[in-house]
């Protein structure tokens, strides 16, 4: 492994799990590494690493901005222009980043996984199955942002090294598409075996396996798999449960503890506010100007949430009024309220990443959630041709989102749609949006990405096919240059 690698340490954590801890940077020493009680603290602190800013911050721009949801109102020097526009480059900064943090955590897992034995105690069994969980995703994470969809040559396709030792000596290659899902999946399936559902939602747990799983799945095409573990998530107990439609537009104020939709998420508490670091300040602005407020909802995605005005998703996003001399919301001579604009761009603002616990620039970003996992066996079924079952979980959805009678899909009510599978794909834009799935969504399905709206993209209006070499992003060639094993993606 590169350099970089070498010198990546597991964080330890003093002695409680509690991610509210402050966790501080240290290799260590075999005494650390062979006195299992400090297993649980250097668990919690590879859950910390999730929500370092070179992680967390990365993942959800880097899975979201490429999108046609959103729009940027204008230039900018941070990174996440490329990510937006497509203009890759070799040395972008968050994908240095995201990749260097990303290895960090999987070799804090993979330091812990090397030391504990499987099978000497439940207490060691779950954490060796969260471990593996924290590995899964993270390299799940990675190889969707820097190697191409599945469905497109996975046996030759280049997707991200797969690191499963700590080697400090190694200089590893990357592995095909092919392997690097292989890995994931066998993570998590080995990660459900050793884990139970005791924990809370801010931690792995046996569902959290099973959740991404059916995700991972589903981006392999294995549709039946996919269904099946969707399906165990959905059915067990009642361990989660949807919001109510009352709740739903508050579901991403709420912190983890407080949400029994939400799976798995990265869990931020006020000390761990990124300010105008956040995910949410790109998308927001208070009315006491914390945030940038810069990146808002497309008029694509807005033109098909208005297709119905009783849909309470429209609660998050928020048109954003002009004001007049006495702060009150400017009316045209027509008496209906101005927008706001940046760049000549409306400003609606995207609200899943702020408020919680009333703080403008906090969130606890949403990983795996229960309505997902309907959608997900929603398109299985649809792929394997059983289309009164897709249609039925599509309805469970707009349901809790208010919408009843016509506005329900039915094999005689159809509403314009030519195959069940694109009812689905937009149910699942409407429901996800912002959350790093959309994108993926078009070009797994062998979709072309269309935006016909105002924006900064260098086109207008602008097709990606899902073919072009930049669906993906470069490796970071800071990391060629220390490992010459890495090879570059393509440049057209």
């Amino acid at each position: 492994m590169s350099k970089y690698f070498a010198g990546l340490s597991l964080i330890a954590l003093t002695a409680s799990c509690s991610l509210n801890k402050e966790p501080y940077s240290a290799i260590p020493d075999d005494g650390i590494l062979k006195d299992e009680t400090k297993w649980p603290a250097a668990t919690a602190g590879n859950y910390a690493l999730l929500k370092e800013e070179d992680f967390t911050r990365n993942y959800f721009q880097m899975g979201e901005f490429p999108s046609d949801d959103i729009t940027l109102s204008g230039a900018t020097t941070d990174p996440l222009f490329y990510s937006y526009t497509y203009g890759h480059i070799t040395n972008q900064g968050n994908t240095r980043q995201i990749w260097r943090m990303g290895y960090k955590a999987i070799n804090g897992c993979n330091r812990l996984l090397e030391v504990m034995p499987e099978g000497k105690s439940a207490a060691i069994n779950e954490l060796i199955g969260e471990n593996l969980f924290i590995r899964a995703f993270v390299h799940f994470g990675l190889v969707r942002s820097f190697g191409r969809p599945y469905a497109q040559n996975p046996e030759t396709n280049l997707g991200v090294p797969v690191i499963t030792k700590y080697d400090i000596t190694a200089m590893p290659k990357r592995n095909t598409v092919k392997e690097v899902y292989a890995q994931i999946v066998a993570d998590l399936s080995r990660a459900k075996k050793l884990m139970n559902n005791d924990n809370t939602n801010s931690y792995a747990t046996k569902n959290a396996a099973m959740a991404l799983l059916a995700r991972t799945y589903l981006y392999m095409g294995r549709n039946d798999s996919a269904a099946i573990y969707a399906d165990s998530v959905i059915t067990y107990g009642k361990k989660y449960t949807l919001l109510g439609t009352g709740e739903l537009p508050r579901y991403f104020t709420k912190s983890n503890e407080n949400n029994e939709e939400t799976i798995f998420a990265i869990h931020h508490t006020l000390q761990d506010d990124r300010t105008w670091s956040s995910i949410g300040s790109m998308y927001y602005m208070s009315p006491g100007g914390q945030g940038y407020g810069e990146i808002y909802a497309s008029d694509s995605y807005r033109a098909l949430l208005d297709k119905y005005p009783e849909d309470v998703r429209h609660a998050f996003v928020q048109p954003v009024y002009l004001k007049d001399q006495y702060g009150q919301d400017s009316l045209d001579a027509s008496g209906v309220k101005v927008m706001a604009k940046r760049n000549g761009i409306n400003k609606w603002y995207i609200l899943k990443y702020s408020n919680q616990d009333n703080v403008p620039t906090l969130s606890s970003p949403v990983v795996l959630r229960l309505a997902e996992m309907y959608l997900i066996r929603a398109e299985a079924n649809a792929k394997m041709g059983k289309d009164m079952e897709a249609l039925n979980d599509v309805n469970i959805i707009r349901t809790r989102a208010g919408l009843s009678g016509n506005a329900l899909f039915s094999s005689s009510n159809m509403q314009g749609y030519a195959t069940v599978l694109d009812v689905v794909l937009d149910e699942r834009r409407l429901e996800l949006a912002f959350e790093t799935h959309r994108v993926f969504d078009l070009f797994r399905n062998n979709k072309n990405l269309f935006r016909d709206y105002p924006g900064v993209q260098p086109d207008h209006p602008q097709t990606v096919k899902y073919t072009d070499a930049r669906v993906v992003h470069f490796i970071p060639e800071s990391e060629i240059l220390l490992d010459p094993n890495l090879v570059q993606n393509p440049i057209q």
